[in-house]
């Protein structure tokens, strides 16, 4: 039988960490003379209480992870986590309903963006500062994961990374506790810097931190209702544009660079196909603008760079509604909101590396097909791919469509129209916040889907944070059969 106290160990932590995290909205509030301040003490006492319990009973030295617990572990523990952050939003003066909340609440964790809430000026700077770091929180923990965990899952071929992060363990990181700790230093110093460029860029101490903040995790969650279109400023959606692509770069290249490998970010391959598909992007949606909407070309390109990065990395910021832009700019952010970064960032998605394995693999098959007896191998990074990788990020991408496919059939039986159902199931599952459409794009919310549909949209957030075989295993009996 599956041992479940290591599980409930660690959730206690967790859970700990965030009741801790929930006193700095509760000092903002104080401070500012919110009376909201008293929902996220309760909150994090009871917080406090459930993960100090679990702590304590099940505490010991000598537990060791199999790779069930750890399966189960990864799925539970985002559930927790985010069925507590939800509890400030439901006791809050906004009234949610839970169901609103644990929506919020799994948006923000999942770094998704997507939102339920309406009049974000006026709404308590508590909540606002609470949901940037739930997405700030999600985005950290995303990257460890990427590092510590998927990889010995074997995830949807993120075994490439066990080798290559181990490798350079053994020389400057021998254990993943003192490389999360350095990828933790580096995650709040860009935080920091992104922090203070937007406050000089001109906004306030409390939005530039808010938006530095879901800016470094992609998340995409902003404080006001127009989303970054809100403060007009050239200078702020240019230095978000560029913070969006430092989240989307893998954390562990820029460690290597701050160790002396000041290349190290140009010579990877990931990296280098995740600049030239952004820019081949952006110019072909400049070129558009300027000549079906006659814009100036540095006008088009303000508004496609930020906004094609913005999708494409799964942020989900926005400032402009492009929606508006016509079919063919509707399908090209449909389907970039499937691309996102690159492994080891704070991005969701199909991942880069994962589309580059897909080219090795569909040039070798077209090789044999001309040369039926030669022999060709696919490469990644200038290294050889073994068939365990493709093999796993072929069933990803099977898994990852089958996924897309139940969620738009499920949002289409509850009565939503075709846009509306298949572009919130891509940005559920790719984590991208804004779809397509009036009810769902950017310029609306989600609070008007009924609450069936959020329920399963929360479970798609879910199901494409964690790489969809991280969730779907559990749902296979034999997972849980002794052996």
């Amino acid at each position: 039988m599956l041992d479940l106290r290591p599980i409930f160990y660690v959730i206690g932590v967790l859970l700990v960490i965030l009741s801790v995290s929930m006193l700095i909205p509760v000092s903002v509030d104080a401070v500012l003379g919110n009376p909201d301040w008293k929902v996220f003490a309760i909150s994090a006492a009871m917080t406090m209480f459930v993960g100090g319990t679990l702590f304590f009973t099940t505490h010991d030295d000598g537990y060791k992870f199999s790779t069930r617990q750890a399966f189960v572990l990864t799925t539970a523990s985002w559930l927790a986590i985010v069925a507590f952050a939800a509890l400030p939003f439901s006791l809050s003066e906004l009234e949610m309903s839970y169901t609103d909340a644990f929506f919020e609440a799994m948006s923000g964790v999942t770094t998704t963006g997507s939102t339920v809430m309406t009049d974000l000026d006026t709404a308590p700077p508590g909540i606002l500062l609470w949901r940037a770091l739930l997405q700030w929180l999600g985005g950290i923990g995303i990257i460890v994961m990427a590092f510590a965990v998927l990889p010995m899952l074997r995830v949807g071929g993120m075994q490439l990374f066990r080798m290559e992060s181990s490798d350079q363990g053994d020389k400057g990181f021998p254990r993943v506790a003192e490389l999360a700790s350095a990828i933790g230093g580096l995650y709040v110093s860009l935080t920091v810097l992104w922090a203070g460029l937007l406050y000089w860029a001109g906004m306030s101490a409390f939005d530039a931190l808010c938006h530095a903040m879901t800016t470094i995790a992609t998340g995409g969650f902003s404080t006001k209702d127009g989303s970054v279109g809100y403060f007009d400023s050239g200078a702020i959606d240019g230095i978000i544009t560029i913070g969006m692509l430092a989240g989307s770069m893998p954390f562990l290249l820029y460690l290597h660079m701050l160790r002396g490998q000041r290349a190290a970010l140009i010579k990877d391959s990931q990296v280098q196909w995740f600049l030239a598909i952004a820019v081949g992007l952006v110019a072909m949606m400049t070129v558009w603008r300027m000549q079906s909407a006659g814009l100036p070309w540095m006008s088009a390109l303000r508004e496609t760079g930020f906004n094609v990065v913005s999708i494409m990395t799964g942020t989900g910021f926005a400032t402009a509604d492009y929606g508006q832009w016509g079919f063919f700019a509707l399908g090209v952010f449909f389907f970039i909101m499937f691309i996102g970064g690159c492994a080891g960032s704070t991005t969701c998605g199909v991942k880069i590396f994962r589309l580059q394995v897909l080219y090795e693999i569909a040039k070798v098959q077209l090789n044999h097909m001309l040369r039926p007896h030669g022999v060709f191998i696919a490469y990644y990074n200038r290294r050889p791919l073994s068939d365990k990788v493709a093999e796993s990020v072929l069933s990803f991408f099977f898994l990852f469509v089958l996924v897309f496919v139940v969620l738009a059939l499920g949002f289409g039986a509850m009565g939503l129209d075709f846009i509306t159902s298949i572009s919130a199931a891509g940005t559920a599952v790719a984590n991208v916040g804004p779809g397509l459409g009036d009810m769902v794009g950017p310029s609306g919310t989600f609070a008007e889907l009924p609450d069936n549909a959020k329920w399963l949209m929360s479970a798609g957030m879910l199901i494409g944070r964690l790489e969809v075989f991280t969730v779907l295993v559990l749902f296979f009996p034999a997972f849980w059969r002794d052996y």
